[in-house]
């Protein structure tokens, strides 16, 4: 079997937790931060969890992961 290719872009963004579940950052957090309000600022400080629709397509990109 031939070594499988990781998409960089993906592996950059994306990683895996103890579990096995699949976290990003957020969008919406690196500028124009003033309007936004703390509360929600806050909220997208940690990471999130991908949807379970879209792991299939995450496993595909990052085949190691």
């Amino acid at each position: 079997m031939p070594k499988l290719k990781t998409r960089k872009a993906a592996a950059k963004r994306l990683r895996a937790t103890g579990s096995g579940k699949i976290v990003h950052r957020p969008p919406s957090r690196k500028h124009l931060l003033e309007h936004k309000s703390a509360s929600r600022r806050r909220r997208l400080a940690g990471v999130s969890v991908v949807n379970d629709r879209d792991t299939d397509n995450v496993h595909l990109m990052l085949p190691y992961l």
